[in-house]
């Protein structure tokens, strides 16, 4: 029997070529965009989740509340690990880790240097590795880092410095020109789905310099914990707040502080605190991206049910012969749905094919490292046949169940097909909203996205952003010994304008917030954003100033400039009152000597923070260079040569600050970029299927339409009579996706605490747009019907 429904499919395939590829087309773009959804976010969901112990790790995080504003952060003090080990028993394992970078120099036997860069670092207990259970090529984390200026390398790191894993074991690398460290371990590489890429780890005992305050909290510091088994973490989370509760007691800081209990697991998705790999993919993204691999689907599948019922007139005979030479209804169902099968799988073999071809481009527009996989990936070996049953039987069988009820001595005389009216054409006409329905909803949501990033790129940031160079420079005291000369001979250079040593640009990821108080004022109950920067900041950024004057030339704090914000939070109105008043800063106090006009120290996501600015030589990490616009490239070469001269120990880095600012929104542009495709894709798929449609109707309809011209019925009087029912059905579908739409849009414009207002235009537009699309595709189809002799429709009345 299954022989025969095979031989009959293929049959129909090739008789009916046009419908078949259709079909084909339309599902192998549905499975293929279904597939590529769902090996990103099984992707996505495989962090992390490799560790032994997952279930027992979790990540100590800060909870900060300034004045009724809550924050997070993933960073801790440096007191925190040290003391959770000696007081809290439910713990079993808990190690520090601390994230930070500088120049890896590694010599030759000869002692001549061979390799020279700028690296990240992390400093790590013992314990930490420990907790995860990472496998060590050579070495025990136990003895590796228990002592100072030891550093364990990944194996790709070892064989990049070394040329061998096994030769590097027991040799020196040089680390900030001041520290030799001894390699005493080797671990395999960090997995890409892991939030932990280490590649060089330094023992816990080499780093120095940071402050062991409870009030000083570190960003770059985290602690991880091993609960016990058996231990409720909800019952630890209240262990954690007595513990907060009795060490910062006294503490002399702005607001509270508490810690909790951040899981491992939640680590990649949790958009409050940042992560070593600092990729963060929120679930309601993913979940959102499920959402439109689902929409993609079922249109696709609405698509195919339109074509099959649309064709079922034509198979009306086929089945009718087909019951009166014994065929029983259940044998009908069975062939039909194995030729629903047939195209599935012919549509699947087709989608794996496009999954491959178009999978590097969307590892690439996801920033993810993601492949396909059917041996090693054992969830895409289940999606994929479980994908395959699934379309098959949502697109195959109403289809299936609609043309094997045929009565046989109707369906020869094409009369009282069942499923073909008022009853069978009304869900057809429901499946067909459903269709315009999503199309709309995913247009307008791509609309908005794009105004959205539009209103982000154009908006004034406050401060200029454009041919502005960030430059790394070394904060050594050496290296700061030469900054005059640096900034001198980057002058002479034509294309430079200006420079300024500073911290970071005016809009950083790099800040740093602290307690303040005002002309002897207690302390403010909110904090301030830091800036350090030299006399030349204002001029190279371009900064407003509304009040007094900017920065004079000084290496050490002398004296601030702030910002509106700052003035407006202390409730003063005039900024003129402000100049002369004295500011303390985390304990430093000086004058206020100007007042800046306020700018984006963020992104379009954040309020302006107050902000207050003033010169601090040994905190200065870049040198920022206004350029001419013409020749930059050649500017920076000059530039980059220049550097090297004067500091020949460390190792270049520049940036433009465009660039920087533009990676903020990253995720943004991914998902004006995504809805774009997936808008297309779905209008493309409607499209087909409303042509299946209009053909069933126009097959259903032709002899009306014949006695409609033999009565002088002209032909733009018959594409206007098709045209109207589609259309009707089309602003209801416009008219049922507008809520929801507003819904998500709203939610999502939310996030943005600069954004813009959400008008009718992109509702407007998006129904225009569909009603094109209906009124060209009906038209179309309905024109070739209506250029048909009528005497041909008539001939046997």
């Amino acid at each position: 029997m299954f022989k025969l429904n095979l031989k009959i499919a293929l049959r129909n395939l090739y008789k009916n070529k046009g419908y078949a590829f259709i079909n084909i087309a339309g599902l192998s773009i549905g499975m293929a965009s279904c597939l590529l959804i769902f090996v990103f976010i099984s992707y996505q969901l495989s962090f992390d989740r490799f560790f032994s112990n997952k279930d027992r790790i979790y990540r100590v995080i800060t909870l900060l509340n300034y004045s009724g504003t809550t924050e997070y952060s993933g960073g801790i003090p440096l007191a925190l690990v040290p003391t959770l080990r000696n007081e809290l028993p439910q713990i079993e394992k808990v190690g520090a880790i601390q994230r930070s970078g500088g120049i890896i120099k590694i010599n030759d036997d000869s002692g001549k240097e061979i390799i020279k860069i700028a690296e990240e670092v992390y400093y790590a207990e013992p314990e930490f590795f420990e907790i995860f259970d990472t496998r060590w090529i050579t070495g025990k984390p136990a003895t590796a880092l228990s002592a100072p200026n030891t550093v364990v390398l990944s194996k790709k790191t070892a064989i990049q410095y070394f040329g061998s894993w096994k030769k590097a074991v027991g040799k020196n690398i040089r680390f900030q020109n001041r520290l030799n460290l001894k390699v005493t371990g080797i671990i395999e590489d960090a997995a890409d789905n892991s939030s932990f890429p280490l590649k060089i780890v330094l023992s816990y005992l080499t780093y120095s310099g940071g402050n062991s305050k409870w009030s000083s909290l570190r960003t770059n510091s985290n602690g991880f914990l091993l609960l016990k088994k058996g231990v409720d973490p909800k019952a630890f989370d209240v262990a954690l707040a007595e513990f907060s509760k009795k060490h910062y007691a006294g503490v002399d800081m702005t607001g509270t502080r508490a810690h909790l209990l951040q899981p491992l697991q939640q680590i990649h998705f949790d958009g409050r605190t940042q992560n070593f790999r600092d990729k963060v993919v929120a679930m309601e993204s993913i979940f959102g991206l499920g959402i439109i691999g689902l929409f993609i689907l079922l249109t696709a599948c609405i698509n195919f049910i339109n074509m099959a019922t649309a064709q079922s007139v034509g198979r009306a005979k086929e089945v009718g012969v087909r019951k009166v030479m014994g065929s029983s209804r259940d044998q009908l169902t069975w062939q039909f749905l194995s030729e629903t099968m047939l195209i599935t799988a012919i549509a699947m073999l087709l989608a794996c094919v496009l999954t491959e071809l178009f999978l590097p481009t969307i590892s690439n527009l996801m920033g993810a490292e993601i492949s396909l996989s059917f041996f090693s990936q054992p969830d895409v070996l289940l999606f994929v046949p479980a994908l395959l049953i699934v379309v098959a039987f949502l697109a195959g069988f109403y289809p299936a169940m609609v043309m094997s009820g045929f009565s046989p001595a109707l369906a020869i005389k094409n009369k009282g097909l069942s499923g073909t009216g008022s009853s069978g054409l009304e869900l057809r006409k429901v499946l067909v909203v459903a269709q315009f329905g999503i199309t709309t909803l995913l247009i307008i949501g791509t609309l908005v996205v794009l105004r959205q990033m539009k209103y982000i790129q154009e908006k004034p940031l406050g401060f200029r952003s454009k041919a502005i160079a960030m430059i790394d420079v070394p904060s050594d005291s050496l290296s700061r010994s030469k900054y005059p000369l640096l900034q001198r001979r980057l002058s002479a250079i034509s294309g430079v304008q200006l420079s300024s040593f500073c911290m970071a640009a005016p809009s950083s990821v790099i800040n740093h917030d602290t307690d303040l108080s005002y002309d002897h004022r207690p302390k403010a109950d909110f904090t301030v954003n830091t800036k350090f920067a030299d006399e030349n900041y204002a001029k190279v950024f371009d900064l407003k100033m509304l009040a007094g004057r900017m920065l004079s030339k000084s290496d050490t704090l002398k004296e601030y400039v702030v910002n509106e914000t700052l003035l407006k939070k202390l409730n003063i109105s005039n900024p003129a009152s402000a100049i002369g008043k004295q500011l303390t800063v985390d304990g430093n106090a000086a004058p206020i000597v100007g007042v800046m006009k306020d700018f984006i120290n963020g992104s379009f996501h954040e309020a302006v923070s107050p902000i207050a600015l003033f010169s601090q030589k040994p905190q200065y990490t870049a040198l920022a260079v206004r350029l001419e616009t013409k020749s930059m490239l050649n500017t920076m070469k000059l530039i980059e040569k220049e550097w090297n001269e004067i500091l020949p120990d460390h190792v270049y880095g520049a940036t433009f600050l465009n660039d920087e600012i533009n990676n903020y929104y990253q995720t943004e542009q991914r998902m004006g970029l995504l809805f774009k495709i997936c808008s297309g894709l779905i209008i493309f798929i409607s499209f087909i299927g409303l042509f299946g449609l209009v053909s069933f109707i126009v097959a259903q309809r032709t002899k009306e339409i014949a006695i409609r011209k033999v009565l002088g019925a002209e032909t733009i009087t018959l594409i206007g009579l098709l045209n109207s029912a589609f259309l009707k059905m089309v602003l209801l579908a416009n008219l049922l996706s507008w809520p929801l739409a507003y819904i998500f849009i709203s939610k999502w414009l939310s996030g943005f605490v600069y954004r813009i207002e959400l008008s009718v235009w992109p509702f407007a537009f998006a129904m225009l747009l569909s009603v094109l699309i209906t009124f060209l595709t009906v038209s179309l189809r309905s024109y070739g019907a209506t250029r048909r002799n009528p005497i041909a429709a008539l001939k046997y009345e």
